[in-house]
């Protein structure tokens, strides 16, 4: 009987309406000829990592209808991850803003995503960038986008902040462990946290 079970689930699975898997054959990093970054079209296919929801870097009132900021990987890098602690080359991390609703159906209270997408950026490890990691943001609608040059703040802000590498790890609840254990904390964020000398005040961006 679990043997029937096991193989009615596989057939689901594999076969079932609309089922998508991510495919092996698709490039997770992929430049246009005039170098301009692709945007990974199914990039919801790939490993989610953390949402935020109105995070923003300095103080204030949060806005009736704050932003969610959702978190997605490529799947190869997420493995180099979880061997190693660090991020490989061609790590593609994925920053979905979308827009948040109440009671959107019969909630009461709280957020929920709209299915609005307020904004894209993508923070990408590659060994042929300047510093081997680049920004890049999309306009509305956009399937390709140009490197934000440096110096840009956002540059500054994760080499000053982020605990690993230039990555902001910290908000990653499912991969924060794996760093400590591992030991690949970046000086700069050890630097901050609580009871280290000289911590910083200024608070952490998020990515």
């Amino acid at each position: 009987m679990i043997r029937q079970l096991a193989l009615v689930v596989c057939v689901l699975v594999v076969g079932g309406a609309g089922w998508k898997t991510v495919d092996p054959a698709r490039p997770e990093l992929s430049y246009t000829a005039d170098g301009k970054l692709v945007l990974p079209e199914h990039y919801r296919e790939w490993i989610y990592l953390t949402s935020g929801l109105g995070m923003s870097y300095t103080p204030g009132a949060v806005p009736e209808h704050p932003a969610f900021d959702n978190v997605f990987v490529n799947p190869t890098a997420y493995r180099a991850f979880l061997a190693t602690g660090t991020w490989p080359d061609k790590t593609v991390l994925v920053l979905e803003l979308r827009g948040s609703e109440t009671k959107a159906s019969i909630d009461q209270r709280g957020q929920s995503q709209s299915t609005e997408i307020r904004g894209i950026e993508v923070h990408v490890r590659d060994e042929k960038l300047t510093g081997k990691w680049g920004f890049f943001e999309f306009d509305k609608g956009a399937t390709s986008a140009s490197m934000t040059a440096r110096p840009a703040s956002c540059y500054t802000c994760h080499e000053a902040h982020a605990a690993v590498d230039t990555s902001f790890v910290q908000f990653y609840p499912t991969l924060i462990g794996l760093a400590k254990e591992k030991k690949t904390m970046s000086a700069a964020y050890l630097n901050e946290m609580p009871g280290a000398a000289g911590a910083a005040k200024v608070p952490p961006a998020k990515y």
